[in-house]
């Protein structure tokens, strides 16, 4: 063969070989991310773990969609068309990954770095059936912040949650408390959530929903007490993520969505 064949082989094979590599790190970065949360929710991996390759297999990810980039170029010059959808699909598959991962840490940016939510800071409902987490007020970062490292955990905690969270407050239903816990109870069965007990005579709901692929449990209790200051019930609500630091803020938008929801079932 001569050396001419040998060189024009070669130029067509190695922009192949970075199309692949591309397409191997690019798709291979989000598949397995979605495995290990997968088998998180399964419980056979540890949420540690997979929480914790997420890093790595960002830059894997970011490897691919730059091989991917490449191989494009190279496709394109070359006039090899016959491996661009390796290219593309490795381009696609890491750039959804990491436009997923940056919503996901802007979401983390913009939310305090607490995990436990309450319409009641002075007096937070609590649990009975269902544990609080052991650790739940001494792991909230100061943020940097002087003020608040200043102060312990559970103040901490208030002024996170006064600061981010004011317009989480408790709301007042026309119902009795009994037809509150019965109206509470079917809102949290329609959302396919845990029960673990409820209590019409005490005013007490208490339940857990598992979120994302991860299975994140996340426990709540809501108090519903007469309202001192006429007919019907007041309802407070807390809600509290078993792991992690920050929870995206999860915990508020699912108490801000359940009151407004119970707040229209009980006025119809």
């Amino acid at each position: 063969m001569a050396m001419d064949d040998v060189t024009t082989a070669g130029t067509a094979r190695w922009p192949r070989w970075i199309v692949y590599a591309g397409a191997l790190f690019g798709a291979g970065g989000p598949i397995l991310a979605i495995a290990m949360a997968v088998a998180t929710g399964a419980g056979m991996l540890g949420w540690e773990t997979s929480l914790g390759a997420l890093r790595p297999l960002l830059f894997v990810s970011i490897a691919g969609f730059v091989l991917s980039l490449i191989g494009l170029i190279v496709i394109f010059f070359k006039k090899q068309p016959g491996a661009a959808k390796w290219a593309v699909l490795g381009a696609v598959l890491s750039t959804a990954f990491l436009i997923y991962a940056g919503i996901w840490i802007n979401q983390m940016g913009s939310v305090p770095p607490i995990h436990d939510v309450t319409t009641d800071l002075t007096n937070p409902p609590e649990f009975e059936e269902l544990s609080l987490r052991a650790d739940n007020r001494e792991i909230v970062p100061d943020g940097g912040r002087p003020e608040l490292a200043a102060v312990d955990e559970a103040m901490r905690w208030r002024l996170w949650h006064a600061e981010a969270y004011s317009d989480i407050q408790p709301i007042i239903v026309p119902l009795s408390v009994p037809d509150t816990v019965e109206a509470a109870r079917q809102l949290i069965e329609d959302r396919g959530w845990e029960i673990a007990s409820v209590d019409p005579v005490a005013g007490r709901v208490e339940a857990t929903e598992a979120v994302s692929l991860y299975r994140f449990k996340d426990d709540v209790v809501l108090r519903i007490t007469p309202n001192p200051d006429g007919e019907g019930s007041v309802v407070n609500m807390r809600s509290v993520s078993r792991v992690g630091v920050s929870d995206l803020g999860v915990n508020a938008d699912r108490i801000r969505a359940f009151l407004r929801d119970l707040s229209e079932t009980t006025a119809s």
